[in-house]
């Protein structure tokens, strides 16, 4: 299964806290966590001070209680966790499935499904409300779109479109051509 994951399972950059201007680099591999910092400052103690890099395997990783203190306090509790995870082996192969194809497998999901698989995470509530998620929706459950809805859409939204009733979305089409009627016979 780990042969599936790519050589780089995790990566973040930050700044360390306040007042330090220092910066700081986190890489999990699937062999090692390499954390590496760059000094900046204008003390001249500091300027000729060369970037530093700690390369640690997982296991040793696991054990080395500083390490972990100075992750947590740079990049926070959640990171460290995750980094403890993944060098236990607890990898998160949802996680990891592109946009497109996680969007397509959301889009057999019930509504309440998908309702409450919105709320697990950033990225499940941004694919949750996209347009691109109710557009496959919408198309898996109407037969015939016409042009004019399709219009509509665009303009209104996909959820919202699926979301409105057929006798509402007549009546907003109507009013659309309408006015889209009298922009044409305005411009002549």
């Amino acid at each position: 299964m780990a042969s599936w994951l790519p050589e780089t399972l995790f990566e973040i950059v930050g700044q360390g806290p306040a007042p330090s201007k220092d910066y700081y680099q986190l890489l999990v591999t699937r062999t090692q966590v390499i954390f590496r910092w760059w000094k900046v400052s204008l003390r001249s103690e500091y300027r000729s001070s060369e970037p530093g890099e700690t390369k640690e395997s997982h296991e040793d990783f696991l054990e080395n209680s500083p390490l972990q203190v100075q992750i947590a306090l740079i990049f926070g509790g959640k990171t460290l966790d995750y980094v403890f995870n993944l060098c236990e082996g607890k990898f998160d192969f949802l996680e990891r499935l592109s946009d497109n194809l996680l969007l397509n497998i959301i889009s057999y999901l019930d509504l309440e499904d998908i309702a409450n698989l919105s709320q697990t995470s950033h990225r499940f509530l941004k694919l949750c409300k996209s347009d691109e998620l109710w557009k496959l929706i919408v198309q898996s459950a109407c037969d015939n779109i016409t042009p004019d809805m399709r219009a509509l859409a665009e303009e209104i939204g996909w959820r919202k479109v699926f979301f409105t009733n057929k006798l509402q979305l007549r009546l907003q089409i109507r009013r659309r051509r309408q006015r889209q009627e009298r922009q044409d016979s305005s411009q002549y």
